[in-house]
């Protein structure tokens, strides 16, 4: 299968070809700087039947790298359809990437354009590919990355059993709404609406006192919660939503070699994620300490070892951000297909505050809601930091929690090349960027895999805050983001900006592919 960073290259490479306005368009959202083309001429337009007279971009995902003026060329742009035409238009193209890859646009018959790849090996041979459509080409890259909307939606359809949708589409735990502070009133209020109260608990660490509520028999949980809130409108109210896992790894293979940890000892960092593998070569010596939060106790995920390794993994031909730590891993996941839940994740939180867990890394994202929103404020107030990915959902998308909460350090991924990811989220919320892509992380099996995701940016940035932060205080937090800022490298705008925040950080503890040996064997 094409790598997906395959399908970004040939995704604005094509994009690159079209004419004016576009190419700058496409430019600016996948943040690179657009490319000067050679005077082609273009091929006369074809005249659309008429069934293909409207031709639409609604296809297109929010925040993907296709554009509408992309969606609806009506004219061709210089074409490649024999050898000798690929020869020619890979000489004048300018060279995408790396081994010489070029681009161009090829005109379908139903006027959707598609990349078409040039290459040319040492020799000057060229190849000539076809890929899909762009629009598909583009609406790939969030999905290959691990979008949440991508998960969100397989989770409704695999499991509507266990979850349903809010107003706005984002899974919930079907038939459930969490309460926060409920005055004795107000549920009195909720039993004579049907409502019945499936559970009551003070979360530990938080001082927060939340109520399951369990919906009226045939009711939406949607509609069940604007109920609520219309029969208590001073009340905290929201569904039980599902947080998932911002980042996506290939397939590894055993590394050999030495990766020259610097050790972090006596240094604890959290993570709400799901349970990691303690037998894998690189979390074999480290210290864990984990916990279940979900039903059915620890399951070692994929997401969860690769994202443990990169914040204290070390073994042959790898370092984590801070070996030597104490890694304490809230399972937010268990063996449910409901898991990720929004009152699991805050009693994850509630149980670090406890064990006074300075800096926790979430690499999940999810909508806003109300009961996690009030926890992680309550978490920053005692003075810890909230470390969290910003999500692959592209640069149009809506923010993405918790992330977007104040307070929470949001961080954004960049490749080896120093670009921002182009289905990172963008926005206000963005404080740093560090490597998100081209960098190895341990597997499931223990294998170093290629991850790519904001999920693998945001454990490089937690690492380096634990070290600046070893207790949890209000003011030494701020102090800890500040001198972290101070060795930030400005890229994109000058100044913080939503593309990179307040710049890249942490670049050199990414473990490249390039770098590493590995064993014997077919990769």
């Amino acid at each position: 299968m094409k790598s997906a960073w395959g399908r970004i290259a040939a995704a604005v490479a094509a994009g690159l070809a079209v004419w004016g306005p576009a190419q700058a368009q496409l430019g600016a959202v996948a943040g690179l700087p657009p490319l000067a083309l050679p005077a082609v001429p273009p091929a006369p337009a074809a005249t659309p039947a008429a069934s293909q007279a409207s031709v639409s971009s609604a296809g297109v995902a929010p925040g993907a790298l296709a554009t509408s003026a992309l969606s609806r060329v009506a004219a061709p742009a210089p074409t490649a359809r024999t050898a000798d035409q690929a020869a020619a238009v890979a000489a004048k193209l300018p060279p995408i990437g790396a081994g010489g890859a070029v681009a161009t646009l090829e005109l379908s018959t139903s006027l959707e354009p598609r990349a078409l790849s040039v290459s040319r090996d040492a020799l000057g041979v060229v190849s000539l590919k076809a890929a899909a459509p762009i629009s598909a080409v583009a609406a790939s890259l969030a999905t290959d990355a691990e979008s949440y909307r991508a998960q969100a939606d397989a989770l409704l359809a695999l499991h509507p059993e266990a979850v349903e949708p809010d107003a706005a589409g984002h899974p919930a735990l079907r038939g459930e709404i969490l309460g926060l502070d409920v005055s004795p009133a107000a549920l009195a209020q909720a039993r004579a609406a049907g409502f019945a109260v499936r559970a009551q608990e003070t979360v530990a660490g938080l001082d927060l006192a939340t109520v399951t509520l369990a919906t009226p028999r045939g009711m939406a949980a949607a509609e069940a919660l604007r109920r609520l809130r219309a029969l208590d409108p001073a009340g905290r109210y929201d569904l039980d939503h599902i947080y998932f896992e911002s980042g996506v790894a290939a397939a590894g293979r055993p590394a050999v070699g030495s990766a020259n940890p610097r050790p972090a000892k006596g240094l604890r960092i959290g993570l709400v994620d799901g349970a990691a593998p303690a037998a894998i070569p690189a979390l074999q010596h480290a210290r864990l300490v984990q916990q279940a939060f979900a039903p059915g106790g620890l399951k070692a995920t994929a997401h969860g070892a690769a994202v443990a390794s990169l914040l204290v993994g070390e073994g042959p031909g790898f370092r984590g951000a801070a070996p030597g730590a104490t890694l304490y891993v809230a399972d937010v996941y268990g063996t449910t297909p409901a898991g990720g839940s929004a009152l699991a994740v805050v009693r994850a939180l509630g149980w670090l505050v406890q064990a006074r867990v300075p800096v926790v890394n979430v690499s999940l994202v999810g909508p806003p809601n109300a009961v996690l929103g009030a926890a992680v404020a309550a978490t920053l107030a005692r003075g810890h930091l909230i470390v969290a990915a910003v999500g692959n959902e592209g640069p149009a998308a809506p923010p993405l929690y918790p992330a977007a909460y104040p307070g929470v350090v949001a961080v954004t991924g960049v490749d080896a090349r120093r670009r921002v990811l182009p289905e990172a989220g963008r926005g206000a919320q963005v404080a740093f960027a560090a490597p998100g892509a081209d960098m190895l992380a341990s597997g499931l099996d223990g294998a170093m895999a290629e991850v790519r995701g904001t999920s693998f940016a945001a454990p490089l940035v937690a690492g380096r805050l634990a070290a600046l932060l070893p207790e949890a205080d209000p003011g030494r937090a701020r102090q800890a983001v500040e001198a972290l800022a101070r060795q930030a490298v400005d890229l994109g705008a000058r100044g913080p900006d939503p593309v990179y925040g307040r710049g890249l950080v942490a670049f050199e503890l990414a473990v490249r592919p390039q770098t590493v040996r590995y064993a014997a064997g077919p990769r």
